[in-house]
């Protein structure tokens, strides 16, 4: 018997820790998101965020298929409302949550959705919840980004912290310098972008992620706002190819000239609901489980190069999950540059085909708080659809960090 047991024991291995399942697992029960439209222009440009966000919590509602009253908690990312707390808060009750439903708001530039999910796990995972939602919304159009104030004398003296004031266009620009990235690379993961989304938005791909929600549009004779319903994104331009790309003009010849309207991401509108519960609660409710939440890592960096953010924090999450990068079947990275994009997969030594499969935010739009739970409600439906099992998503945050987490399918 001793004998047996030594010639079959590699042929078993234990359990990886991403592998085990236990209880007190936090898990994914709903991800979804609205149409991602373009800002000023698109079909959400009449919509005050505080409509958005009221408009994509009945959605969830609607969709999750518990009374509202079970949510012990809500927590809300987004980065340009002036009164985040009265909006989020106030929405809720419009929404259809009851009173005793609170609400937070998170605030960390463009990984807000991602620290909203975050959070929300880590309430979860500390027993003082059982039932989260996280919600990540913007209206760019509603709400202007005003930069940086006034800034006191002594961060304008000081070497570092100086460089968060500088527009995150100057970043991308550094990026390609200092690390050679071509326009012409830019470009042509760019046209992959739209390529991507524009045919996974003609297959239907996006069904599954989308929810149709309420929305205003004025009309422009009268201004009168009437009540429509939006259901596609609009941003996805199908003819751009490389070549196009190519002849549009510099958008910061000053730093470099390599960024462009259609190498960056999108200025869009947008919202992305996560509902997260432990796996107990999941399973004594007959909810299906989509996914389980194992961690998130942030990490801080120059801010000058801010957006080489995720090729510091994947590895360190994936550390810290047990993973290496061949036991990621998709990664969700944020285009909020083709700078980043091209240096992040390069470095990172990813395979293009598993790299935002469907597209990204040079497509789709980067609605700031809105992105890291939009980038969970598409992966993890890409990833059902595969079939795959680990989902890695990532994102640079503007004033130089990264964050990066990782989820596992059931």
């Amino acid at each position: 018997m001793d004998r047996l047991k030594q010639l079959t024991s590699h042929f078993t291995r234990s359990p990886k820790p991403w592998e085990t399942k236990s209880p007190d697992d936090v898990v994914i029960t709903l991800a979804i998101r609205s149409p991602l439209c373009k800002s000023w222009k698109g079909a959400l440009k009449d919509t005050r965020s505080d409509e958005l966000l009221t408009s994509m919590l009945k959605a969830t509602i609607s969709r999750m298929q518990i009374p509202p009253g079970m949510v012990q908690d809500i927590c809300v990312g987004t980065v340009l409302p002036k009164s985040p707390g009265y909006e989020a808060r106030a929405s809720a009750l419009a929404a259809g949550f009851p009173e005793t439903t609170p609400t937070q708001v998170i605030n960390r530039f463009c990984s807000s959705g991602l620290m909203a999910v975050t959070t929300v796990a880590n309430q979860i995972r500390a027993a003082q919840i059982e039932i989260g939602l996280a919600v990540g919304v913007e209206s760019m159009s509603f709400n202007k980004d005003e930069g940086a104030p006034p800034p006191s004398e002594e961060i304008l003296a000081h070497p570092i912290a100086k460089d968060c004031l500088h527009p995150m266009g100057w970043t991308s620009e550094n990026v390609s310098n200092d690390f050679s990235i071509s326009r012409e690379d830019m470009d042509v993961f760019a046209a992959i972008s739209q390529q991507r989304a524009a045919h996974a938005a003609s297959a239907g791909l996006f069904d599954a992620e989308i929810v149709p929600i309420e929305a205003f549009q004025k009309d422009p004779a009268t201004g009168e706002r009437k009540r429509v319903l939006v259901e596609k994104d609009d941003g996805i331009r199908p003819s751009t190819t490389a070549a196009s790309l190519s002849k549009i003009r510099p958008a910061f010849p000053q730093w470099g000239g390599r960024t462009t309207g259609g190498n960056a991401s999108q200025i869009t509108d947008g919202a992305a609901s996560v509902l997260l519960m432990t796996r107990r609660k999941a399973e004594e409710l007959r909810l299906p489980i989509k996914a389980r939440f194992v961690t998130t890592v942030v990490c801080g960096l120059a801010p000058r190069i801010m957006g080489i953010g995720p090729s510091i924090a994947i590895p360190l999450a994936l550390e810290q999950a047990g993973l290496s990068k061949d036991e990621v079947d998709l990664f969700e990275i944020n285009e909020a540059f083709a700078s980043m994009y091209v240096y992040c997969v390069r470095h990172l030594g990813l395979d293009i085909d598993k790299v935002n499969v469907n597209g990204g935010a040079i497509a789709l739009g980067h609605p700031l708080g809105a992105t890291g739970a939009r980038q969970v409600a598409t992966g993890l439906a890409e990833l059902e659809r595969r079939g795959g099992r680990v989902l890695v998503t990532s994102m640079c945050i503007g004033l130089g960090m990264g964050a990066a987490a990782v989820f596992v399918r059931e």
